[in-house]
């Protein structure tokens, strides 16, 4: 269990390296191209901290671990909002003045309602999975077409995240090496993750919810801690919200379009509305003051403690 440990964590090591050198690669090559920052800057925001994380769902459907897979799909947007931003918040507060936020956010708790539904009956069929992939076409086109009424500073803001050099040398560099890493990491929390559940006990699904969603998500709390400081409250919420949807539309609308994949009970009953309730609570601190302040996040913070320790009692139990 010790060396699986280990692996575990040099697999975190390597996905954070190969996460953050493919976002830099992604935009250096999208401006190459002929994208804007702006567009680049978007999309990046939304969407780019969530490659890791597919990354090791889809090596864990290829293994046959989909228990795993999903619940790092959910768990993963608990572990954003929870933790990650409630982590942000208590460092800086955070500004929040892109107006296209609070609509994502209904959006993901319109996913998370058509994955409740959809798993009534105890399996995610191929169908149901190309609907939720057509709900992130439907997010995409939605997030372009709003992003034109952003203000100026906010365009400016977006567009400066995705700056970085355009050199194709260079970016495909950057390609190559993020591909290994991710590959390996990805290999080595796999592998590593079933040893650990079986030294503690816990189930595939219990392993995928807490250390692996977790872990995974530990580089990109140190990227939102330092850009609440920076007061990019913006960026914050765009990483979470934008992550949470792509977990729940593409991951597991994709895992589902390949085969059926079948859903515990509980996972309907608890960790799916536990996802829906940490919208809910986040709404009114977006649709209010426009901050998500310390006390805020510290609410945020001490709900997903005591989701932890709920998830915990059940199995003790």
């Amino acid at each position: 269990m010790v060396a699986a440990a280990v692996w575990f964590v040099l697999g975190l090591v390597l996905l954070a390296l190969g996460g953050d050198s493919i976002v830099k690669a992604a935009s250096g090559l999208a401006q190459r191209f002929g994208a804007s920052p702006f567009v680049a800057g978007l999309l990046l925001v939304a969407f780019g901290t969530s490659l890791p994380e597919l990354v090791v769902n889809v090596r864990a459907i290829v293994v046959g671990a989909e228990d795993l897979a999903l619940g790092n799909a959910v768990g993963s947007n608990i572990v954003n909002i929870g933790l990650t931003l409630g982590l942000a918040a208590l460092a800086a507060p955070l500004l929040v003045r892109a107006r296209l936020l609070s609509p994502l956010l209904v959006l993901l708790a319109v996913a998370g309602l058509a994955l409740i539904v959809f798993g009534l009956d105890g399996v995610i069929a191929r169908w149901e999975g190309g609907v939720l992939l057509l709900g992130f076409v439907g997010v995409l086109v939605f997030l372009l077409r709003a992003s034109r009424r952003e203000t100026e500073p906010v365009r400016e803001a977006i567009a400066g995240y995705a700056m970085t050099r355009t050199g194709l040398l260079l970016n495909g560099l950057r390609v190559l090496f993020a591909g290994v890493a991710l590959y390996y990491g990805a290999r080595w929390i796999v592998d590593a993750a079933p040893v650990l559940g079986a030294g503690l006990g816990w189930s595939p699904l219990l392993v995928g919810l807490l250390p692996v969603a977790i872990g995974t998500a530990l580089p990109e709390v140190a990227a939102a801690i330092a850009a609440a400081r920076r007061g990019q409250g913006d960026m914050v919420l765009g990483h979470v919200i934008g992550s949470s949807l792509f977990n729940l539309l593409v991951v597991v609308g994709g895992m589902a379009a390949l085969r059926p994949i079948a859903l515990p009970e509980s996972f309907v009953k608890l960790e799916l509305p536990a996802a829906i309730a940490f919208v809910l609570v986040l709404y009114p601190m977006l649709r209010g003051d426009l901050t998500v302040s310390r006390r805020e996040g510290g609410i945020l913070l001490v709900a997903f403690v005591g989701w932890v320790v709920l998830e915990l009692a059940l199995i003790a139990g």
